[in-house]
C-alpha cells in the first residue's frame, strides 16, 4: 500500500489507485483534459476506513498534477521539430514546419513554452525530492505514513492546483509569446509567498527567452524568432506567395539587391506586434525596441557604395558638419575627424559600444526580477547609443544639411534665378498642352538651357535633381492654344466656375536622387514644389502680359507717330480695355503678396528653425521629428491642407493665366465678356479667401502669427475689408465699346 501511494505520487496508477481517464480511454471513448483530479481510489478496496479514503484521495490529487505538469514539459521540451528540419532549406522551413504540425494534430512549437517547461521540470524535481525524502523517512522509522505524507508534501497543496490552472490555459487557448509572459505577470500578483515565488521563477525562465531576443536584435540587428512569438515581427510580403516555388523566391532574392533591402527593412520591414507585446511593457519601450533593431541593421550593414573620400569635397562636408552639429562638443576631436576621412571599412557601430550594449542586457538577464524601471533605462539608453552612431552617419558623414539646402533650393525655388530663367524659356512650350509622348523630353531642353546659364560648377548637387512630367491622361483645356482655338465665349459664370480642365504642365516634378543612408529620411517635397512652380509661373505671366501689351503698344505709338496717321482700331480696342488692367494689378497684388508670404515668413522662418533643432540635437529620432515638423509647417502655413483655401488659391492662380492669354489674344477675339466674367470671378474669390483667412478658425491655430502678416500686407489701405462689405467692386461698369 506504502509503494502504491508513493508510485501514485509519482504519476503512477496501478490496481488500488486508478485513473479514471485512462479507463475510458481503454474503452474507446475520447476524453478531454479534465479540470479535476482523475485519480481515484479502487471502489473494490473495502479495508480502507471512509476518514483515510478522503485523506488517500487529497493525497493522489498532487500525483495527477504531477503526471499532468510533467506530461506539459516534456511535450513542450521535445526537439524532434528541430532534427527533422535541420535538412530542410532555409525557406522551406516554415512551410515544413506548418505541414508538419497540421499533419500530426499539434500546435507549432514555442521557445516560451519550453523556457516555462523548463521551470516547471525545476518545481517538479523538488516534488521528487520531496517524495523520495518521505520514502526513505518511513522506511527508516515506524511513523504514521499518511500523516507523514501529507506533512512532507503540504506546501505542493498550494503550488501545483495553481500550476496546472495555468497549463490548462495555456493549451487550450495555444498562448505563446509575450502572451505567456502576460498570464504569469497577472498570476504573480497573488497573497501566497510561495506560489507567488514559484510563478516569478516561470516568469523568469520566459524573460530569458525575451532577453535572448533582445540580444539578438538590440546588439547584431537580427530578429530570432522562429515561431513567431516576439512582439517586433517582419512586416508580411504581400507580393511573395506562400505557395512559390524555391526556385522563384531565391530568383526574387537575388534580384534585391543589399541596398534595396536595408531600405525596405526600416521603412516597412518590421512593425510591432500588439498580441505579442507583454502588458507590462509599454508601448512607448516597444517603439523604441524596434528602432534601436533598425538602427542597429543600418550600422551593422551598410551599402557597399558608401565610401567616405579623403577628397576635398569630404573634408568640406566634415567642416559643414562641425559647424552643424555645434562645434561637435568633446565627444568628436580633430584627432577623430582625421580619422574618418580614411573610413573606408571600418564599423559604423563600434565594438565598445556593442559589447557596452550586450552588458546591460545582460544585466537585465541575471535580475531574479523583472524591474520595469531598469528594464525601460536599459532600452532608453540602447536606444540613445543607436540613435547617437545613425545621427552620426546620416548628419555628418552623409552631409545631411547639404541635401536639405539642395533640397531648399530646388524643390521650395531657393534658386529664384534658375527658376525664372526656366520659365521663361519653357513660356512659349508651356502655350501648348504637352504631348503625351514627348512632353517630359520637350520640357527637358529649357531645364537645361536654363542649368547652364544660372547653375554653377561648384553646386554639385544639381546632377541628382531630374525633371519629371507624369502623364495623367487628362483633356487639357487650360492653355492659350485651346482657349484660342475653342469657339465657346466665357459668357457666364457658371461655364467658369465648372470648368474642372487642369493644365498638363500643373503636374511638373522633380526628382531628386539620394544615396545611402539618406534614404532613411522621409523627403517629401514634391506637393510644395508644385504649389510654388504654378505661383511662380502665375506671377511671370502676370508680368509678361502687362509687358508683352505695352510693348506692342509703344511700337503703335511710334509708328503713328511715324506714319502721322490716325489711331488704328487695335489701339482703339486696347484703350478700351485699360481698365482691366487695374484688375490686373490687382492679381499681380494678391499673388506677389502671397508668392513673399510663402517664401520669407513661412520657408526662411521654419528653415531657421529646422537649422536651430539640427545643431542643438545629437539624437536621429529627434531628428526625423524636426524634419518632419518642417515639411508640416510648410504645408500647413502654405494653406495646403485647408481644402477650402487651397481649392480657392488653385481657382485664382487658373484665371490669372486665363486672364493673361485673353489679354493676349485681345487682338484676334475682341469680345471683352471673357474678361469681364474672369474679373468678376477673380473678385469674388479674392473676397472669399480673405474671409476664410480672416476667420477666428484660423486666427488661433498654429498659423496666426504668419497668417496675420499676410493679411495685413493684403488688406493695407483696408481695400479687401471694404470690398468684403460690398463697399467697392473691382470691376466697374463701363459703356460699351465700339466696333
Amino acid at each position: 500500500m506504502l509503494h502504491e501511494l508513493l508510485l501514485a505520487l509519482l504519476g503512477f496508477t496501478g490496481d488500488l489507485i486508478v485513473d479514471e481517464r485512462e479507463q475510458l480511454k481503454t474503452l474507446g471513448l475520447d476524453s478531454p483534459l479534465s479540470d479535476e483530479s482523475t485519480f481515484k481510489l479502487a471502489p473494490d478496496i473495502s479495508f480502507i476506513q471512509p476518514s483515510e479514503r478522503d485523506l488517500i484521495e487529497g493525497l493522489i490529487k498532487l500525483g495527477f498534477y504531477y503526471r499532468e505538469l510533467d506530461r506539459f514539459a516534456n511535450k513542450s521540451r521535445n526537439l524532434s521539430w528541430i532534427r527533422s528540419v535541420t535538412s530542410v532549406h532555409p525557406l522551406e522551413r516554415a512551410d515544413e514546419l506548418s505541414k508538419q504540425s497540421s499533419s500530426s494534430g499539434e500546435k507549432k512549437p514555442s521557445v516560451y513554452r519550453r523556457a516555462i517547461a523548463n521551470g516547471i521540470v525545476e518545481i517538479l524535481s523538488v516534488y521528487r525530492s520531496a517524495v523520495l525524502h518521505i520514502e526513505q523517512k518511513l522506511l527508516a522509522e515506524t511513523t504514521p505514513i499518511l500523516a507523514t505524507v501529507t506533512q512532507g508534501l503540504n506546501k505542493f497543496f498550494v503550488l501545483f492546483p495553481p500550476l496546472y490552472e495555468v497549463v490548462l490555459e495555456i493549451e487550450r487557448d495555444d498562448i505563446r509569446g509575450g502572451q505567456l509572459l502576460n498570464v504569469l505577470n497577472k498570476r504573480c500578483h497573488c497573497g501566497v509567498p510561495e506560489l507567488r515565488a514559484c510563478l516569478q521563477r516561470l516568469l523568469w525562465h520566459g524573460h530569458q527567452v525575451m532577453y535572448n531576443q533582445l540580444a539578438a536584435w538590440m546588439v547584431y540587428g537580427i530578429l530570432q524568432d522562429p515561431h513567431e512569438e516576439f512582439f517586433i515581427k517582419r512586416q508580411e510580403d504581400g507580393d511573395l506567395d506562400h505557395r512559390s516555388s524555391q526556385e522563384e523566391i531565391s530568383e526574387k532574392l537575388a534580384r534585391t539587391s543589399v541596398h534595396e533591402t536595408s531600405l525596405t527593412d526600416w521603412h516597412s520591414g518590421f512593425h510591432i506586434s500588439l498580441d505579442m507585446l507583454p502588458d507590462h511593457i509599454p508601448m512607448r519601450l516597444g517603439e523604441s525596441v524596434l528602432f534601436a533593431g533598425k538602427a542597429i541593421r543600418v550600422l551593422r550593414n551598410p551599402s557597399p557604395a558608401f565610401q567616405f573620400q579623403k577628397d576635398k569635397s569630404f573634408q568640406q562636408t566634415m567642416r559643414g558638419s562641425q559647424r552643424i552639429r555645434g562645434f561637435m562638443h568633446s565627444d568628436f576631436s580633430e584627432k577623430e575627424t582625421e580619422l574618418d576621412a580614411d573610413l573606408t571599412g571600418e564599423e559604423l557601430l563600434p565594438q565598445s559600444e556593442a559589447d557596452k550594449i550586450e552588458a546591460m542586457l545582460k544585466d537585465l538577464k541575471e535580475s531574479s526580477e523583472f524591474h520595469k524601471r531598469s528594464f525601460e533605462c536599459t532600452v532608453d539608453s540602447v536606444r540613445a547609443i543607436a540613435a547617437s552612431h545613425l545621427w552620426q552617419l546620416v548628419v555628418v558623414r552623409a552631409d545631411l544639411n547639404g541635401h536639405l539646402k539642395a533640397l531648399k533650393d530646388y524643390f521650395l525655388l531657393e534658386k529664384g534665378d534658375f527658376f525664372q530663367c526656366f520659365l521663361e524659356e519653357s513660356r512659349q512650350l508651356m502655350r501648348f498642352p504637352p504631348r503625351q509622348s514627348t512632353g517630359e523630353a520637350d520640357l527637358m531642353i529649357p531645364f537645361q538651357l536654363a542649368a547652364t546659364k544660372t547653375i554653377g560648377e561648384e553646386d554639385k548637387y544639381f546632377s541628382r535633381v531630374s525633371l519629371r512630367l507624369p502623364s495623367f491622361g487628362v483633356t487639357v483645356r487650360s492653355s492659350q492654344a485651346d482657349l484660342a482655338r475653342s469657339k465657346l465665349a466665357l459668357t457666364g459664370k457658371a461655364n467658369l466656375t465648372s470648368d474642372t480642365s487642369v493644365d498638363g504642365w500643373d503636374a511638373i516634378a522633380l526628382e531628386y536622387s539620394v544615396d545611402w543612408p539618406m534614404q532613411l529620411f522621409s523627403l517629401k517635397y514634391l506637393k510644395v514644389f508644385q504649389y510654388l512652380i504654378r505661383l511662380k509661373r502665375t506671377q511671370m505671366e502676370l508680368e509678361k502680359s502687362w509687358a508683352s501689351v505695352m510693348h506692342q503698344d509703344h511700337m503703335d505709338f511710334a509708328q503713328h507717330r511715324k506714319d502721322g496717321t490716325k489711331e488704328s482700331i487695335s489701339q482703339q480696342r486696347r484703350q478700351g480695355i485699360r481698365p482691366m488692367w487695374r484688375v490686373r494689378e490687382h492679381m499681380a497684388f494678391l499673388i506677389r503678396n502671397l508668392q513673399f508670404y510663402i517664401q520669407v515668413d513661412v520657408i526662411e522662418s521654419q528653415w531657421k528653425v529646422l537649422q536651430t533643432h539640427i545643431e542643438d540635437s545629437q539624437d536621429f529620432t529627434e531628428l526625423v521629428g524636426f524634419h518632419q515638423e518642417y515639411l508640416s509647417a510648410l504645408i500647413s502655413q502654405s494653406f495646403l491642407d485647408i481644402g477650402a483655401v487651397s481649392r480657392i488659391l488653385d481657382s485664382i492662380m487658373k484665371l490669372c493665366l486665363q486672364f493673361c492669354w485673353n489679354i493676349e489674344n485681345h487682338e484676334s477675339n475682341p469680345n471683352t465678356s471673357g474678361l469681364e466674367n474672369i474679373s468678376e470671378e477673380f473678385n469674388q474669390k479674392s473676397n472669399s479667401l480673405y474671409t476664410i483667412l480672416r476667420s477666428s478658425k484660423l486666427a488661433g491655430s498654429q498659423r496666426a502669427p504668419f497668417l496675420r502678416r499676410f493679411l495685413l500686407r493684403l488688406n493695407f489701405n483696408s481695400f479687401y475689408e471694404a470690398t468684403t462689405r460690398g463697399l467697392l467692386n473691382v470691376v466697374r461698369q463701363r459703356p460699351a465699346l465700339p466696333l
